[in-house]
Order: structure tokens, then sequence, then C-alpha cells
């Protein structure tokens, strides 16, 4: 199985949506929340590059994107090959 992280915040609906969906792939994966900000916002944005919204999901160190991003590539047929390399 891949190593998955993401950054959220809370009470953020788009979070939530990638958490869900990771969680129906099967994947575990570590969640860094970033609600206060902290040295952990800035590594999100600088792995991120730049960008600073949340979700910002990893996939075995690979910036997949936001929520959008990881549904499309479920979309595509393409997460479950990231998921299970």
């Amino acid at each position: 199985m891949a190593k998955v992280e993401i950054y959220t915040k809370a009470w953020c609906p788009y979070c939530t949506r990638a958490k869900r969906l990771l969680t129906e792939k099967g994947a575990e994966f570590v969640e860094h929340d970033i609600t206060m900000g902290g040295p952990q916002r800035a590594e999100m944005i600088d792995r991120a590059n730049g960008r600073t919204t949340v979700p910002q999901v990893f996939i075995d160190d690979r910036h997949i994107g936001g929520s959008d991003d990881l549904a499309a590539l479920e979309a595509q047929g393409r997460l479950d090959a990231l998921l299970n390399p």
C-alpha cells in the first residue's frame, strides 16, 4: 500500500470528501491538521508548490492536489494504481 498523506483543516467539507474517498478505497493515511497554521502549514505550502488551500494530498511523496484532483483520478480509473503500486 502506498504512503498517503493529507493536509486538512477542521470543518473543511473538501477535506472530509477526500478522506472519505481514501477510506472507501481502503487506503490508510496520515492526516496533518493545519487548522492553527504552524510549521506543518509552511511544509504543506512548500511541498504543494505554493498551493495554500486544503486538502492537499500526497501519495508516495507525489503531490496529487486537492479533493477535486483526487476525485478526478478516481473518475479516470487511475487512483487504484497509485494507491496499490
